[in-house]
């Protein structure tokens, strides 16, 4: 499965569990990311998407959006969509 790099962690609120990501790519909700650091390596697929807490379906270049993580994710994490 390719992975293509999709934005980069800014932020990350421990309750709830979520990470601001400033998007370099596309994101769908539904869609398999990788999140990917020094000390992180998750795989989760976006249930659920914020911007200004607002939910949304799809986000694009040069946008901010929360979403929700199982386990601790740090500033400066790259952020990978899963295709193929």
């Amino acid at each position: 499965m390719a992975e293509i790099e999709i934005g980069c962690v800014s932020d990350y609120f421990s309750h709830p569990m979520v990470a601001g990501i400033d998007l370099t790519g596309e994101l769908n909700k539904g869609d398999t990311v990788r999140i990917l650091g020094h000390t992180t390596d998750l795989e989760i697929i976006v249930q659920e998407m914020q911007i200004e807490h607002a939910s949304v379906e799809k986000a694009g270049i040069g946008q901010s959006v929360g979403i929700k993580v199982p386990d601790r994710v740090r500033k400066g994490d790259r952020v990978y969509k899963i295709t193929g």
